[in-house]
């Protein structure tokens, strides 16, 4: 490596840094006992006592599985850890135990049925009856949920707490009212970490996800014109985008493009006005849209029926437009290839002879089927 490749590297370090730093913090003083994650905290008060502030503000008491129970707290906010048994709202949360190497242990309840599910540790859970289906996310079997015996549920529904409360099963929140950043992204599975003991494996996989950005500012320093990019959908009643805060938004910033939802504040799928999409749609060069091939994204003339506002945009017309596969969303445990995947789309001169595992560019046109009639 000469010597200006090292000065490119060590300036991307410090590029990476700076934005970890910009949305998380760990006190000087304390970086052993006080670590914040967006609006996540993890506060090690004593060996015997570790305060976590979840996505809604609550303040959680971990204590060892033999500890007294502590008196200062009522006893919903305290989880014995490490945590044996816990039920699961969603995708990401599920992914992160994956990535502690915990899911197969501890994982017995999800809100999505058999067949919906791409992570085989899950299908096979719940095949042997280990792990159960507990009804959808809007109307939970609670009497299942009780059966299961939980010591702890991981959600995004602020109002099962009280519910949960009543049957004496502690919950985290684990979404926030605004999107998680890059760094809370990579970082949530540090403040997952100390519920199970798994502080290492949290911290293996920062490492491995700070590398990819590493390795990806590096690669698209000197990529071509940055492309204007665009992360969103227009559905028959709302516009949904993936605000500028988003890691989504900085992401494609630290590869060298535009994003032109930057100026967008507030949480993952926010809604904005039907005109702002189609005005950045006019100079846009690449749509990511949320929809997957199974919901029908199969070209751009597919999306363009689904709504035909979209059909006047720039990505459908001369750019390009990309879909997640079906499998993307349980895929959090893979971070570090999802955001390489991304700067090989954002920038393919910079990432020759790629193969997508994530992502799908669409077609103009659907294929036509055997028989030469659609």
């Amino acid at each position: 490596m000469n010597d200006g490749t090292q000065m490119i590297r060590y300036l991307a370090i410090l590029l990476i840094a700076s934005l970890i730093c910009s949305c998380g913090s760990t006190d000087s003083d304390q970086q052993q006992s006080f670590l914040q994650i967006g609006e996540f905290t993890i506060n090690r008060i004593a060996p015997d006592r570790t305060e976590v502030r979840d996505g809604a503000g609550r303040t959680l008491v971990l204590i060892p599985r033999d500890a007294p129970m502590p008196e200062d707290v009522e006893a919903t906010r305290v989880v014995r850890v490490p945590v044996k048994r816990v039920a699961v709202y969603g995708f990401f949360d599920v992914t992160t135990l994956r990535v502690l190497g915990v899911l197969e242990e501890v994982l017995v309840g999800v809100t999505c049925p058999h067949d919906e599910w791409y992570i085989e540790e899950v299908k096979e859970g719940m095949a042997s009856g280990k792990i159960a289906y507990l009804g959808d996310s809007s109307s939970i079997d609670f009497e299942r949920l009780k059966k299961q015996q939980p010591e702890l549920v991981l959600t995004w529904d602020h109002s099962v707490i009280p519910m949960l409360g009543e049957l004496g099963i502690p919950c985290a929140i684990t979404s926030t009212p605004t999107a998680m950043c890059l760094n809370a992204r990579m970082r949530f599975v540090q403040f997952l970490a100390p519920f199970f003991h798994r502080e290492k494996e949290a911290d293996a996989f920062f490492d491995r996800v700070n590398g990819a950005l590493v390795d990806i500012r590096l690669r698209t320093a000197d990529a071509g014109p940055p492309p204007k990019v665009m992360w969103g959908d227009i559905y028959e009643k709302r516009v949904l985008v993936e605000p500028g805060n988003a890691w989504v938004g900085e992401l494609v910033g630290l590869a060298q493009s535009d994003y032109l939802f930057d100026d967008v504040y507030g949480t993952s799928c926010i809604e904005i006005a039907v005109e702002r999409f189609l005005y950045s749609g006019e100079d846009a060069d690449i749509l990511f849209t949320y929809r997957t091939t199974d919901s029908g994204a199969t070209s751009k003339a597919a999306v363009a029926r689904m709504n035909p506002l979209l059909e006047g945009i720039r990505p459908l017309k001369s750019g390009k437009v990309f879909a997640p596969l079906p499998h993307y969303v349980q895929s959090g445990d893979r971070l570090d290839e999802i955001l390489t995947e991304i700067a090989a789309i954002l920038h393919p001169e910079a990432y020759p002879n790629f193969e997508r595992r994530y992502f799908v560019e669409l077609p103009d046109t659907d294929p036509m089927p055997e028989g030469g009639r659609l």
